[in-house]
C-alpha cells in the first residue's frame, strides 16, 4: 500500500495534465465527494479523481497501475452494495461527465458515462423519444445499462442493454476502445450484461424510440387490507399484458408521509391514448383503492415520481431473485413478511417482465434471463443508525422464507456484498463462462474487480 504521501505527489504529477478534479482526504469537496446514495455506505479513497473526458479516465487509470492502488468506478452512485467506493483505493468519479447528443432524425443519443436517467430523459424527451431507462431518475445509466436494465418501456422495447449500439469503454491497460456488433464484438457482448468487468463506459449509444412526451401511468394505492386481492390480480393482470404497458406491484407504505402500509400497483402504458385508457380502466375499476393516480403523465414525471421515496443518504439493503411464479403461498408467505417490516421506508417489490425482454435469446448478451415472470425485491431502507440491525435481519428473513419460491436466476444489478455461495456465477448462469474467457482477454489481471466480479479463467 502507497504512502499517503506517495499518492499525494503522484496526484500533484497527474494534476499538470488532468482536466477534472483530484480530491485528496483533507481537500475541500472530498466528503460530499466520497459520499454513494445508500448512507449505509461510508468508504474513505486515498484518492477520487473527478474526470471530464476519457483521457482523465485514461489517466486515473495510468495512475491506479503505477501506484499498485484498487480502483472503483462510480457513474450515478446508485449501487445498493457501494462499490462505486472503496477504501484506500482510487475512485474513478464519472459525474462530472453528463453530456448527451441526440440524433433525433436518426433516432440515436450518445451519453457520457456519468449522465442520469433524468439527464437522458429531459434531452431525448424534446424530441418525443425515449429508450428503456430507470424508475428513479438519479440512477446512472451506465451502472444499469451494462447489469441489465429493467424499466417502464422493457415490454415494447427490451432492457436498456438491448437498445445499446455502441460503447466507448476504456480498458485495464489505458486503451480507449468502442465496442459495438462491427467492432470488437466478443467485448459488446459481455458488456451487455457484464457490468464493469470489462472496463470504464466513458459514453454509451443508444437507439431512441418514439415515447410521449406524454404517457398513461401511475400508482393505484390500496389498503393494504386487501393486498391479497391485489396481489392476486396483479398476477391474474399480467399475464394478459400488451407489450406496451408494465405492470408492477407492491406492498410499501403511503407516500404522503404517515407510513400508513399499502398495497399498491405502478403501471406505464407508452402506446397510443386510446389503447392506453383501454388498457389502464381494468385496473382503475379494480376494489377500492385509496388513492387512483393513473392516468397522462409526461413520461419524464413518471421516470422522476419515485424519486422522493429512495433519498440520497437513507441506508439500504436489499436482497432479490427471480421467481419461479407467483403462487398463491408465495403471495401468503410476501404478506406476512411484509407484516413484519420494522420500518415505515421498506418495501417488497414485485417487476414483470414480459414482451421484448423475452424475445431476445438467452446467449444473444450476457444477460440471460428471457423468461416471463417476476423479480421479487426485497427493499429494506431506514434513516437512523439505530435500525439498522433490525432492518438487515427482517430483508435476511424475508429473503429465507421465500427461498422456495426463487428460480434460478439472480438480477445481478440486485446483488448485496454478503451473498452466500458464488451469486455472480448463478447470476449469469450458461453465459458465465464465456464471460469469464472475455475477461481473461481484456482484464486478466481483474483489475476491474470492485464490482460483481466476474473471475478471469486461468
Amino acid at each position: 500500500m502507497p504512502s499517503i504521501a506517495s499518492v499525494a505527489s503522484a496526484a500533484a504529477h497527474l494534476s499538470t495534465h488532468f482536466e477534472g478534479q483530484l480530491l485528496k482526504p483533507d481537500d475541500e469537496g472530498y466528503e460530499e465527494a466520497r459520499k454513494v446514495h445508500n448512507g449505509l455506505v461510508d468508504k474513505r479513497p486515498a484518492l477520487i479523481a473527478r474526470c471530464c473526458s476519457a483521457a482523465d479516465v485514461v489517466n486515473a487509470v495510468d495512475l491506479a497501475t503505477q501506484l499498485g492502488l484498487e480502483v472503483a468506478v462510480r457513474g450515478g452512485g446508485h449501487n445498493v452494495a457501494g462499490r462505486a467506493t472503496i477504501d484506500g483505493g482510487i475512485m474513478i468519479d464519472l459525474s462530472p461527465m453528463k453530456g448527451v447528443q441526440v440524433d433525433a432524425d436518426g433516432r440515436t443519443v450518445r451519453a457520457q458515462g456519468g449522465a442520469t436517467w433524468g439527464d437522458l430523459n429531459r434531452e431525448t424527451q424534446r424530441h418525443g423519444l425515449a429508450v428503456t431507462g430507470g424508475v428513479v431518475s438519479s440512477t446512472g445509466i451506465a451502472g444499469l445499462t451494462l447489469g441489465g436494465g429493467l424499466g417502464w418501456l422493457m415490454g415494447k422495447y427490451g432492457l436498456a442493454l438491448d437498445n445499446l449500439r455502441a460503447v466507448e469503454l476504456v480498458t485495464a491497460n489505458g486503451k480507449v476502445l468502442r465496442a459495438s456488433n462491427e467492432e470488437e464484438p466478443d467485448l459488446f457482448w459481455a458488456i451487455r450484461g457484464g457490468g464493469g468487468n470489462f472496463g470504464i463506459a466513458t459514453s454509451l449509444e443508444y437507439d431512441l424510440h418514439p415515447v410521449g412526451p406524454i404517457i398513461t401511468g401511475g400508482p393505484i394505492i390500496h389498503p393494504i387490507e386487501h393486498s391479497r386481492e391485489v396481489l392476486e390480480f396483479f398476477r391474474a393482470s399480467t399475464q394478459a399484458l400488451t407489450d406496451e404497458q408494465t405492470l408492477f406491484a407492491t406492498l410499501t407504505h403511503a407516500p404522503d408521509g404517515s407510513g400508513r402500509d399499502v398495497a399498491a400497483l405502478v403501471t406505464c402504458h407508452c402506446g397510443p391514448a386510446a389503447d392506453a385508457e383501454r388498457a389502464v380502466r381494468p385496473l382503475k375499476q379494480f376494489g377500492a383503492p385509496i388513492l387512483d393516480a393513473a392516468g397522462p403523465m409526461p413520461y419524464c414525471q413518471l421516470n422522476s415520481m419515485l424519486d422522493a421515496a429512495y433519498p440520497k443518504g437513507a441506508l439500504n439493503y436489499w436482497k432479490s431473485s427471480f421467481l419461479a411464479e407467483l403462487s398463491d403461498a408465495a403471495i401468503a408467505t410476501i404478506i406476512d413478511c411484509f407484516a413484519r417490516c420494522p420500518t415505515p421506508m421498506g418495501q417488497l417489490l414485485l417487476e414483470h417482465i414480459h414482451g421484448a425482454v423475452t424475445r431476445v435469446d438467452g446467449a444473444e448478451t450476457a444477460f440471460p434471463h428471457r423468461q416471463q415472470g417476476y423479480n421479487f425485491l426485497i427493499l429494506a431502507q431506514w434513516m437512523q443508525p439505530d435500525d439498522t440491525d433490525r432492518c438487515i435481519a427482517w430483508a435476511r428473513e424475508t429473503y429465507q422464507r421465500m427461498q422456495p419460491f426463487f428460480a434460478s436466476g439472480r438480477y445481478v444489478n440486485y446483488l448485496d456484498d454478503d451473498e452466500m455461495g458464488d451469486p455472480v456465477a448463478a447470476a449469469y448462469g450458461p453465459n458465465y463462462r464465456r464471460l469469464q474467457r472475455i475477461k481473461a482477454k481484456y482484464d486478466p489481471k481483474n483489475f476491474f474487480r470492485m464490482n460483481q466480479n466476474i473471475r478471469p479463467l486461468a
